[in-house]
């Protein structure tokens, strides 16, 4: 039993993911057909997609990169596009429509505060009154977003067990033995704390006095545990404009750490981040940020950035997608 042929299709800013997800799920000895589509830009911004082929009574996994950037296009238009190509899929009658988006949009205006919308929900809203079945995400910035949903189901899975393999491949490089993992805040205490258990490492703290009134900005940082003569291994769900990320490299080696690794699931990199991150990497403070496919930043990005170490998770995602589509659990790739 399934939920019928699985069949990809892949959004404009999504399809360099999406091939990769296709490329696993052959591998994996899946079937799947990846459907031909294209997206139609107006003159006055207005977006359709148009389906090139049947998909009726199809399981149809719709993969979009919201926050690629690279062909011009801002997250709203991304998502957009992402809604424009669930509904056609809806009225090509497909019998099960899962929407795969690696980075939620919206997903940190979760909360209220003054008289402010929560855009998340807002968000989850028009997803789900586009007629999608099933929403899957990676390290959402909340995970109670899955509240938000009154009817489509919500899965988040976890970059970790894929940055983790990477890092235990490369030992050398990051000398676990005299590796450190720190959470560059309190919030980030329980995702630091399933690294360290992982590397069997020990594990630091960073304390930071957020000015409220500035967005993207941080006060005084405090470093809770021993950073002197270790590695760092600062671990968060993503880098935005890097501002908070390279105040605390700056305070870990401030307090004697010798070499300092970012990991995220989500390298978004906005506004100034490569710029920061460069000067830090030139200045000898930052040694390497490792980084998933779930953005794409363009074929070059890593060579011209040499920094940048990118693990892929598009195996994590094939595979489930094919336990979904058989009606299986997925649960052990939820650790």
């Amino acid at each position: 039993m399934t939920r019928g042929k699985l069949s990809i299709i892949a959004c404009e800013s999504g399809r360099s993911f999406a091939k990769k997800v296709v490329n696993e799920i052959i591998k994996k000895k899946g079937e799947v057909k990846f459907i031909s589509s294209d997206e139609v830009k107006f003159a006055n911004s207005e977006r359709k997609t148009v389906i090139k082929e049947s998909i009726r009574g199809s399981d149809i996994c719709i993969i979009q990169d919201v926050e690629n950037s690279v062909n011009g296009c801002s997250v709203d238009e991304n998502l957009r596009a992402l809604k424009t190509t669930i509904d056609a899929a809806y009225r090509s009658d497909a019998n099960y429509i899962t929407a795969v988006i690696p980075v939620f949009p919206y997903a940190r205006q979760d909360k209220q505060e003054g008289r402010e919308g929560i855009t998340a929900a807002a968000v989850a809203r028009e997803i789900e009154d586009v007629n999608t079945d099933h929403v899957i995400t990676l390290d959402v910035h909340n995970e109670a977003i899955a509240g938000f949903f009154r009817k489509s189901k919500f899965e988040n899975l976890h970059a970790s067990k894929n940055i983790i393999d990477y890092i235990i491949e490369n030992e050398k490089m990051f000398d676990l033995k005299n590796l450190v993992v720190m959470s560059p805040d309190v919030g980030g205490a329980r995702r630091a704390k399933h690294y360290a258990k992982k590397l069997r490492t020990s594990l630091v703290f960073a304390y930071k006095d957020r000015k409220y009134n500035t967005p993207n900005s941080v006060g005084d940082i405090q470093i809770v545990g021993e950073v002197k003569g270790k590695n760092i291994l600062i671990v968060d769900d993503m880098i935005d404009t890097a501002g908070t990320l390279i105040e605390v490299v700056n305070a870990v080696k401030k307090n004697g750490a010798e070499r300092v690794y970012v990991a995220c699931s989500l390298a978004l990199f906005n506004g100034p981040a490569i710029e920061r991150i460069t000067k830090s990497y030139e200045k000898g403070y930052l040694t390497a940020v490792i980084g998933t496919d779930a953005v794409y930043h363009g074929e070059d990005f890593q060579k011209k950035n040499p920094w940048y170490k990118e693990v892929s998770v598009a195996s994590y995602f094939a595979e489930v997608i094919i336990l979904l589509n058989q009606h299986k659990s997925i649960s052990k790739l939820l650790e």
